[in-house]
C-alpha cells in the first residue's frame, strides 16, 4: 500500500522594493542558498522548493492559490528577509488552505561587527519584517507553526522536519476513507461519534458495508493465492503448534490468509485506507479477522476494533505521518487492559483480542491458534509478540457531543517483569507519564477511551500541532502534569471550544 508520497514544501520569501533591485537580487540569492542547504542537510524528509520573492499583493495571492491547487505541495514556509508590508499578505492568506510555517530566521548567523552599516541593517531586517508579518497572521486568526533560529542550526532544521510530517498529516487527513464492516459494539459509548462532523473537521469519509459483501470478496480468493500467502507466513514467522495437529493448524492459518487477501482487494477496489470490524457481526466469515488485520496494519492500513472508526482513522494518519522515517519503531492500535500496581513497577498491560500491528514488535513473531469466545467462530490464528522498549505517545480522539478532543499521553514502554506464557496475544507494557496514578486519573478526567492510536515515532508536539490545524482541542498528559492544573486546562477547553 502506498504510504509515502513525494510531497514538496514551498519556500516563500517576503520583501519589498524600497531598497532597489540590488537588494532584491541579494534577497533571492540568500533564499536560494537557504533552500539548497536545507535540501542538502539530510534532515528534512521532504524537498523544499524555492519560489520567487513575494513583494506585491497580486504575486502573493497568486502564489498561495497555486500552492492550494498543486497536489505535490503539502505546505508553505514563509520568511520575511526584509520588511514586507503585511497588508499585502491579507488576500493570499485569506485564500490559502494548506499548512503554514513561519520560519523566523535571518541569512547571517552573527552580526558583522566590523562592517555593519545602515545598508546592511536595511537589507537584513528579519527581526523587523517577521514581526510585521506575524502580526497580520495573528490578527487574522490563522493557525501556523513558528520556528525561531538560524536556518543552518540542526535543531531548527529538525523542528522544520518535524512540522513537515505534521503538515503531511493535515493534507492526508482529507484523503482518509474508513470502511466500517458492520457497526459499533452495542451500547458502547466511546467508539461512537459524529461522522458528519468528522468529515467537516478532518475530511474523513466513514462508510458502512454489510459484512457479507466483504465476505464475498474473501470467498472469491483462489486456493493457489491463499496457499502462496500461507507459505509466506510459514517462512516469516515462528509456528507455535502447542499440541495442535499441524494440518488442522495450517487450515486455520489459511482462513486468515484468505481474509487478508480478500479484505485488501476489497479495500483497494473501493479506495479505503482504514477498516473497522466487530466480533458481534461476522456474517459468513469463518474467523474473527486477526492475523489478517495485523498484516494489513503493517502494510499501512488503519484499524479500529469493535467499530471504532476514530481509532482506525488515527492509526492510518499516524502511519502516513511516519512513512519513510529512518529507524521507525512502529504504530498500532492498542487497548488498555489491566494494571500492575506493584510499587516501583507500575504500568498498564496493552493488548487486544488479536489485532496489534507487528510493526511495534521486538524479537520473534509467532503464529498461534487459540480459541476465542468472542465472535462464536473457529479458533482464529494471530501473531503473538512483545513490543519494543522506548518512549511513545498514546492518543485518543473523543467526541464530546459539541466538539472533538484529542488526548495525548507520553508513555514509557518497557518489558514486563516476567513472561506471560498463557496469554495468546501481542502485548505492550507501558507506564504513562508522569506516573501511573496521575496519568490514569488525568486520562479518565479528560474522557479518554480504552482504545488508543499509539506510536513510538511521533511526538506530542506534532500531534498537538495537527489538532491545532484541525481546529480541535488538544490536552497533554506528560511529565509536567498535575491534576489541579489539568482540571483547570479542561475547564478552559470547555470555554474556548464550546
Amino acid at each position: 500500500m502506498l504510504l509515502q508520497k513525494q510531497y514538496k514544501f514551498w519556500f516563500c520569501t517576503g520583501s519589498q522594493d524600497l531598497y532597489g533591485d540590488e537588494c532584491l537580487r541579494k534577497v533571492a540569492e540568500h533564499a536560494k542558498q537557504i533552500v539548497d542547504e536545507l535540501n542538502k542537510s539530510g534532515v528534512l524528509p521532504f524537498e523544499v522548493v524555492w519560489k520567487p520573492t513575494l513583494i506585491t499583493n497580486e504575486l502573493i495571492r497568486r502564489t498561495f492559490n497555486e500552492a492550494n491547487t498543486d497536489e505535490e505541495c503539502a505546505g508553505v514556509i514563509t520568511w520575511m528577509h526584509t520588511f514586507s508590508p503585511a497588508k499585502s499578505w491579507i488576500l493570499g492568506l485569506q485564500e490559502y488552505r494548506k499548512p503554514l510555517l513561519h520560519l523566523h530566521t535571518q541569512f547571517n548567523e552573527e552580526l558583522p561587527y566590523d562592517t555593519i552599516d545602515m545598508d546592511f541593517m536595511n537589507e537584513n531586517q528579519s527581526a523587523h519584517g517577521d514581526r510585521e508579518y506575524g502580526h497580520i497572521v495573528s490578527r487574522m486568526g490563522i493557525e501556523r507553526k513558528v520556528v525561531v533560529g538560524h536556518w543552518a542550526d540542526r535543531q531548527v532544521q529538525e523542528r522544520i522536519a518535524s512540522w513537515m510530517r505534521t503538515a503531511v498529516g493535515v493534507v492526508e487527513s482529507s484523503h482518509i476513507r474508513v470502511m466500517r464492516v458492520a457497526d459499533n459494539m452495542r451500547n458502547v459509548a466511546v467508539t461512537e461519534g459524529d461522522k458528519v462532523e468528522a468529515q467537516i473537521k478532518f475530511g474523513w469519509e466513514v462508510d458502512a458495508y454489510p459484512v457479507n459483501e466483504i465476505a464475498e470478496s474473501v470467498a472469491a480468493v483462489s486456493a493457489s493465492d491463499t496457499n502462496a500467502l500461507v507459505d509466506e507466513y510459514y517462512d516469516k514467522y515462528e509456528i507455535l503448534l502447542e499440541g495442535r495437529d499441524p494440518e488442522e493448524f495450517k487450515r486455520h492459518v489459511a482462513v486468515q490468509a484468505q481474509i487478508e487477501l480478500g479484505f485488501e482487494r476489497f479495500l483497494q477496489e473501493k479506495n479505503y485506507q482504514a477498516i473497522v470490524t466487530h466480533f458481534g457481526d461476522l456474517g459468513a466469515l469463518k474467523q474473527l479477522p486477526g492475523l489478517a488485520i495485523q498484516r494489513l496494519m503493517e502494510k499501512g492500513y488503519g484499524f479500529g476494533a469493535e467499530g471504532d472508526w476514530k481509532v482506525a482513522a488515527m492509526v492510518r494518519l499516524m502511519k502516513v505521518m511516519t512513512a519513510g522515517m529512518k529507524d521507525a519503531k512502529g504504530t498500532s492500535m492498542l487497548e488498555d487492559y489491566t494494571y500492575n500496581f506493584v510499587k516501583g513497577k507500575e504500568g498498564i498491560l496493552e493488548a487486544h483480542m488479536l489485532e496489534i500491528c507487528p510493526s511495534i514488535a521486538d524479537g520473534p513473531i509467532s503464529i498461534k491458534c487459540q480459541p476465542l469466545t468472542m465472535g462464536d467462530r473457529e479458533d482464529p490464528a494471530r501473531l503473538v509478540f512483545t513490543s519494543k522498549e522506548g518512549k511513545g505517545i498514546a492518543t485518543s480522539l473523543i467526541d464530546l457531543g459539541n466538539r472533538f478532543r484529542l488526548i495525548i499521553n507520553d508513555v514509557d514502554c518497557k518489558k514486563t517483569e516476567k513472561p506471560m506464557p498463557k496469554l495468546p496475544v501481542a502485548t505492550n507494557f507501558w507506564t504513562p507519564q508522569p506516573d501511573l496514578y496521575t496519568g490514569a486519573e488525568a486520562w479518565i478526567l479528560a474522557g479518554g477511551a480504552h482504545h488508543t492510536a499509539f506510536t513510538y515515532d511521533l511526538t506530542a508536539e506534532q500531534m498537538g500541532d495537527w489538532a491545532a490545524a484541525m481546529g480541535i482541542e488538544a490536552v497533554y498528559i506528560d511529565k509536567d502534569t498535575n491534576i489541579r492544573d489539568f482540571k483547570k486546562d479542561l475547564m478552559l477547553g470547555d470555554i474556548v471550544y464550546r
